[in-house]
């Protein structure tokens, strides 16, 4: 099944990150976005206080009925580690009802600001208990591939984000399609696989599996490591998008996006008219 983040005692919640995790909550349930939950903490804050916010909402949100169906990798590029300071990537919960389907569209108002990226899905078919997992336990655990387009978005106004804002704000988790057709991971090099994704058939972004902390299996040791550090570790059933393989393109009304990841196929998704705001999109 699933993982689940750890338990969270409200008696044990400092208020600051109390306070982070209603104004992005508040943002979400309204669909206006907030200032930059930084400015809450006293030095910006540090990665454990943005964790407990995540940890924080999440907990609600599974209070409230939904279902963890994996976790998602972020600043897996170099590049946007050098731009936020810092030099590890970072996780967030997908929930179940973030799912959109290939071919799909994303209803109007559904998203903040949102932007589009494309990667590499793995579902596990066995557990990752282990802190110092290898590339051979990810190898053995993983089920299948599958490509994928994810859907970040930011409950922050105008993507102002520190590495505190973004993780506090479940990685700017938004939605996530996935292909159809599952593919074994024997004989794929994730590394050199080639990634183009298409805004309305013109092509926005151009990657490999190299961007991605050197190749998505190395990001899926990172997260199995983490997670087993924090004893919540991947569990058999877990989807894992694996982090980005170019740049993320910015989304606006009736765009169609398209992504193709060599060895793996392609995956589709649209938006409908009004489904990004001026903020997010390409105004």
């Amino acid at each position: 099944m699933p993982t689940a983040p750890d338990g969270v005692r409200p008696d044990s919640v400092p208020p600051a990150v109390v306070e982070a995790a209603d104004l992005l909550a508040e943002a979400a349930r309204t669909g206006t976005p907030c200032p930059p939950v930084r400015t809450l903490f006293d030095g910006g804050g540090d990665l454990e206080t943005a964790y407990a916010v995540q940890r924080l909402n999440v907990r609600r949100d599974l209070d409230a009925g939904r279902r963890i169906a994996g976790r998602k990798i972020g600043l897996t590029s170099e590049a946007v580690q050098r731009q936020l300071g810092v030099d590890r990537p970072d996780f967030g919960a997908l929930f179940a009802d973030m799912a959109v389907p290939d071919g799909g569209e994303v209803p109007a108002g559904r998203l903040l600001q949102p932007k589009a990226e494309a990667e590499v899905a793995l579902v596990l078919a066995r557990d990752l208990p282990d802190r110092d997992c290898t590339a051979d336990d990810v190898l053995n655990a993983v089920d299948f591939a599958l490509p994928a387009l994810e859907i970040v978005d930011s409950r922050i106004a105008g993507w102002d984000i520190s590495l505190v804002d973004t993780v506090a704000d479940n990685a700017s988790c938004g939605l996530y399609v996935l292909g159809t057709t599952p593919v074994p991971l024997a004989g794929l090099d994730l590394a050199t696989v080639a990634m183009t994704m298409t805004r309305d058939g013109e092509t926005v972004s151009e990657g490999t599996g190299a961007a991605c902390l050197g190749s998505p299996l190395n990001a899926a040791v990172w997260l199995a490591s983490a997670l087993a550090e924090r004893g919540d570790p991947l569990r058999a059933g877990d989807l894992v998008l694996t982090g980005a393989l170019g740049p993320m393109v910015p989304v606006a009304p009736g765009d169609v996006f398209e992504a193709r990841v060599g060895g793996l196929g392609s995956v589709r998704v649209g938006f409908a008219a009004g489904a990004a705001d001026r903020e997010g999109g390409r105004a």
